[in-house]
């Protein structure tokens, strides 16, 4: 007994094997985006800007400074405390001799070295410009010394990230066309088998609306099992790399996973329908011998 076929059916599994891998590498450019943008976040807040004391301040004095320097806009923040760091002299001399046993104390009569303040600044001022412009704003500030920031380096370390930012977006590009390629051509496959049902409706006198309804509703569903299935791979390797790579958990952003996950899932919907609506124009417009 032949089985009959039924409108708007296809091969599911082919076109969602097809369509999850497809997602699958979208999320996971997405996720090293994601993961690359988050390191160098981090890379540039912790840049910091040195703030050297006077020598013999007293607390009151040096609470002042305190407060002046993280009342500044630039200044980063660690929820409501500012990203600020105390280190006295004492221990500025015992950081420059490292590991070594030598006391300073017994070399030099003084400490040259000054309590200073190490500030981390905001992502957003990580320009060489701009963080010239901090240390003249706190140069000013009453009982400081000097300032200081590790210079020629901020704005070589801001075009290695752009091309970093550049090459991953071609990639993504890239990527997506050749997957939708290879979306379209799969599911054009899977509709040949089914090209004479739609001409023997379009002979009993069906619409065109009414023949596409049921693929494009099946595309549509096609596109959303394949995303769901390509997010839960992509959450498990990601919980996988986690566990494996030591520090990769400081890169995680589980906010922006979420937008990454509706991305893929709206997107595996409009891959899905987009990809049926053009493979059953192609066949609603064929002539009988192109059936052939």
């Amino acid at each position: 007994m032949t089985k009959t076929k039924k409108l708007g059916s296809s091969p599911n599994a082919l076109v969602t094997i097809s369509l999850t891998i497809a997602l699958l590498l979208i999320g996971l450019c997405g996720l090293i985006t994601l993961n690359a943008r988050k390191l160098a976040q981090l890379i540039k807040e912790n840049n910091e800007v040195r703030v050297y004391l006077f020598d013999d301040l007293s607390q009151a004095q040096m609470d002042s400074t305190f407060k002046i320097i993280a009342a500044q806009p630039f200044v980063l923040k660690n929820g409501n405390s500012p990203a600020i760091s105390f280190i006295s002299k004492e221990s500025a001399a015992k950081e420059v001799m490292g590991d070594t046993d030598i006391d300073y104390r017994k070399m030099l009569s003084n400490n040259p070295y000054h309590n200073l303040y190490t500030v981390k600044v905001k992502e957003d001022y990580f320009q060489e410009t701009k963080l010239k412009e901090i240390k003249q704003v706190l140069e000013k500030v009453n009982h400081v010394h000097d300032v200081s920031f590790v210079e020629n380096v901020v704005d070589d370390i801001n075009k290695q990230i752009s091309k970093v930012y550049l090459i991953l977006s071609v990639f993504v590009l890239l990527l997506l066309f050749v997957i939708f390629l290879m979306v379209n051509n799969t599911i054009k496959l899977a509709l040949y088998s089914q090209r004479f049902l739609i001409r023997s409706m379009q002979l009993v006198g069906a619409t065109n609306n009414f023949i596409r309804r049921p693929f494009i509703k099946n595309g549509l569903l096609q596109g959303l099992i394949a995303a769901f299935i390509a997010c839960a791979l992509l959450v498990f390797i990601q919980q996988i790399a986690i566990q494996k790579v030591e520090g990769l958990i400081m890169l995680q952003e589980p906010t922006k996973l979420i937008g990454l996950v509706i991305v893929i899932i709206i997107l595996g919907g409009l891959i899905g329908t987009i990809s049926t609506y053009q493979s059953i124009e192609r066949y609603l417009k064929l002539s009988l011998d192109d059936l052939y």
